[in-house]
């Protein structure tokens, strides 16, 4: 299973709780409804914060 910091764990709890409340938006602006799109939000952008995530794709 891949090994994810604490950073990143945060982030995609932020992104989970934005998305319940129904502010989370993808980059068309279109409102997130998919729980896995979500994560996959919450995870890039813990990335681009520079927390230790697993390469795309893997």
């Amino acid at each position: 299973m891949a090994k994810y910091s604490e950073k990143a764990k945060e982030k995609v709890g932020e992104v989970m709780h934005e998305m319940k409340e129904g502010k989370l938006k993808t980059s068309a602006g279109k409102k997130v409804t998919d729980k896995k799109q979500a994560v996959a939000i919450g995870l890039s952008e813990a990335r681009k914060e520079g927390a230790k995530v697993p390469k795309k794709g893997n």
